[in-house]
């Protein structure tokens, strides 16, 4: 009998022991009436499909911090701007889906806005096609999002050189600008071996909103919702796109803004014209404010000058018996 054989009488009473302790505490508890845990509901070939799916996209790869590239001798000896590594969106024209159509790489981990604060932007604020502003918006943030990262970084330096007092001058202004998280987050995050890590935590959590922030895509003048899941051959790949097309939604349910219109009208014939002629059974506005007011003016007053022409015509006639 080998050395293993006689050990094994001892594994099978150590197992039946065990066995008999849970059970012993199972049945506190109501076993075994008490099934435990209600077991995972089945999820639908739909729901199974769509995880599918997402598991299987690419995700949108980028660095924290972001990548210096210096363009310049200036930007070699003085550091470059931080800068956005975004989503590119493609805008393309077609005769038969329009002129404002574009499509974006689908990602596992991008961001959009919520329909209800995309449709406020557009409405309310008239970000409609011209996102320059948003899109100046973000970028500035990202750099202040990256400046206050890099005081944060120097505060916690500090810390470590007990020969410097930060709250004298000029350490003071860092101390101000980011001890107040310490106030707030010293209650929450527990020391490490007496080591207080509130900042490296705080570091983090800048770092995950500035990222996140080249992985959010605004849809104007769309909203997130309309998005279409499809594939394109992009550079002899096929890859999972997100298309918007065709009229979008915000158009059917509000107005046109009227900048948009005026430019269609006096610039852009060919997009008004197309727009009337695939869109003609909606009842929707695509000529400026100041032709559609005349256009109901003339139409209002046409049985008017009608009746003048017959009276005049019928005066004329009795001049002239």
């Amino acid at each position: 009998m080998s050395l293993d054989d006689k050990f094994i009488p001892i594994q099978l009473g150590f197992y039946d022991t065990l066995s008999t302790f849970f059970k012993t505490i199972a049945r506190i508890f109501g076993y075994p009436n008490n099934t435990g845990l209600p077991k995972v509901p089945l999820i639908s070939d739909d729901e199974w499909a769509r995880t599918s799916f997402l598991e299987n996209l690419p995700i949108h790869r980028t660095s924290w911090p972001p990548v210096q590239r210096p363009e310049t001798w200036f930007e070699v000896f003085f550091s470059p701007s931080p800068k956005l590594d975004t989503v590119q969106r493609y805008i393309y024209e077609s005769k038969e889906e329009g002129f404002y159509n574009f499509y974006i790489e689908n990602y596992k981990n991008i961001y959009f806005l919520p329909d209800w604060f995309s449709e406020f932007l557009q409405v309310r604020l008239n970000f409609c096609l011209d996102i320059n502003a948003l899109e100046t918006f973000r970028e500035l943030f990202f750099i202040a999002l990256v400046v206050y990262s890099q005081v944060v970084m120097l505060r916690i330096a500090l810390s470590w050189f007990i020969f410097i007092n930060p709250y004298t001058f000029p350490w003071c202004y860092i101390a101000a600008a980011v001890d107040w998280t310490e106030e707030v987050l010293q209650g929450i995050v527990p020391s490490v071996l007496g080591v207080n890590i509130t900042g490296t935590v705080f570091l983090g959590v800048l770092g995950v909103i500035a990222d996140s922030l080249n992985h959010l895509v605004f849809t104007m003048p769309f909203l997130p919702s309309e998005g279409e899941k499809s594939k394109l051959l992009i550079n002899g790949e096929l890859k999972d796109v997100l298309v918007f097309h065709y009229l979008p939604l915000l158009w059917y349910r509000h107005p046109i803004p009227n900048e948009l219109r005026e430019f269609w009208y006096k610039k852009r014939p060919d997009i008004l014209y197309y727009m009337q002629q695939s869109y003609q059974n909606l009842d929707i506005q695509f000529l400026p404010n100041n032709l559609e007011i005349l256009g109901r003016l003339t139409a209002e007053s046409r049985p008017f000058l009608e009746f003048l022409n017959t009276d005049s015509i019928d005066l004329f006639n009795n001049l002239s018996t």
